[in-house]
């Protein structure tokens, strides 16, 4: 499921438009108040490269080595799977589509679908939820749901790059989940 909804976001991201209801989205969360910025932001990390560390990190602390490799593989993989996706589907970042754009914190570089941060916090949050209580992985998933969101705040992706990035995201995770139950181990 997360895989065809990452190919059908790349392909409506190909035409390079930005559809009515895609920038109603955009501006109605990219306007909210600046005082949000602080703690979106920082929600927003757990989508990053450096969050795959941490969680791979704090698996292999709470003693499962098993999940710790397959959140750093699964993680990094799709991070670096991102960054060679873009060029494919070649989508501007919002700035060179729409004016009036609010952005918080250094303006991005590079093209924009899929984001990055959504794919990774997706996949993060996916993974983890093997063998979790189903708090933690309800807290999980509203945190890739927040990474989604703070990329459109603050005026780094559009929602349609958020939705691709979480499509990719649900489909490597579910990809490393199944490696986990293949390859049963201590």
């Amino acid at each position: 499921m997360g895989l065809a909804a990452f190919v059908v976001g790349a392909r409506r991201a190909t035409t390079g438009r930005v559809s009515p209801v895609e920038e109603r989205m955009f501006r109605a969360i990219n306007r909210l108040p600046e005082g949000l910025h602080p703690p979106v932001w920082t929600v927003m990390q757990a989508g990053s490269l450096g969050a795959v560390g941490v969680a791979a990190g704090v698996a292999h602390r709470l003693g499962r080595p098993r999940q710790a490799a397959a959140l750093g593989l699964s993680g990094a993989a799709i991070w670096a799977a991102c960054k060679e996706v873009k060029p494919q589907v070649g989508r501007e970042r919002q700035e060179a589509r729409l004016d009036s754009v609010s952005v918080r914190g250094p303006a991005q570089t590079g093209l924009g679908y899929p984001s990055g941060h959504s794919a990774v916090a997706a996949d993060l949050a996916f993974v983890a939820l093997a063998g979790t209580a189903t708090g933690v992985g309800l807290s999980m998933a509203a945190v890739a749901g927040v990474v989604g969101f703070a990329r459109v705040y603050t005026g780094a992706h559009l929602p349609l790059d958020v939705l691709g990035g979480w499509g990719l995201g649900i489909a490597a995770g579910a990809l490393a989940r199944v490696a986990l139950r293949l390859f049963p181990g201590s």
